[in-house]
């Protein structure tokens, strides 16, 4: 798949463009493929960062970069939220990953993710929100699916008068599918961030290489044929 193709999850990415879209990005595969996706099909858009005390707030860091070499705004909400503390799951496999919802789910995040957004739009004169969620592959979050972001397209429908466009270009493809998607937008393997639990001990944050996030990420870019490293570039 190119970036020219056509990808469409009731969010539309084929149509006419708009003057601007603003795109939830967390620095990472999904998000980001949606963010270069967004302004390949000829929108103006806008990178919206949520810092919630994330344990891989390094991702927002990777966030800021690609938006500095693809020339792209960027914003960031501050959001206080009391979480449970958790044990991230390392070292399992595909099958266990798609048994059950993993204790990294973090309930009603993306409800109220979206939520921001969708109000954050009325600001920037957005009229389109984009995110790039999916659970085509595992069992994935319950926030992840076509069927939330249809409730949620509903309920917003109802909560405010022209509301956004939200737009869910990803919904239907697997991680080996984005994988190759990211590459024909000129991303590589490096160029992102997915770990939960990132090495801090040698200075630069390093993937761990054991948490879901990052088996995910790099079976993603072994399926699509694309192995290589790479570092993104400060621009």
């Amino acid at each position: 798949m190119t970036a020219d193709a056509t990808v469409d999850a009731t969010g539309d990415a084929t149509g006419d463009a708009t003057q601007r879209c603003l795109v939830l990005h967390s620095g990472g595969l999904d998000s980001t493929v949606c963010l270069l996706l967004a302004k390949a099909r000829g929108r103006e858009p806008i990178s919206l960062g949520l810092r919630y005390g994330q344990r891989h707030d390094v991702e927002l860091d990777y966030a800021a970069r690609q938006c500095a070499r693809f020339g792209i705004e960027r914003r960031i909400i501050d959001v206080a939220w009391d979480k449970p503390e958790i044990v991230i799951p390392t070292d399992r496999s595909m099958d266990d990953m798609r048994r059950a919802i993993a204790p990294t789910f973090l309930p009603g995040r993306n409800a109220v993710f979206l939520a921001l957004a969708c109000a954050e739009a009325a600001g920037v004169d957005a009229s389109e929100v984009w995110l790039g969620v999916n659970a085509v592959d595992y069992s994935g979050y319950p926030d992840c699916r076509e069927s939330f972001l249809n409730a949620f397209r509903a309920m917003w429908a109802e909560a405010v008068p022209n509301p956004p466009k939200i737009v869910s270009p990803l919904v239907k493809m697997t991680k080996p599918e984005i994988a190759a998607l990211a590459a024909s937008l000129g991303l590589a393997r490096g160029d992102t961030w997915s770990c939960y639990a990132p090495d801090l001990s040698h200075g630069e944050p390093r993937p761990c290489g054991r948490c879901d996030a990052c088996i995910l990420h790099e079976h993603a870019w072994a399926e699509a044929g694309r192995t290589e490293p790479g570092v993104i570039a400060l621009a």
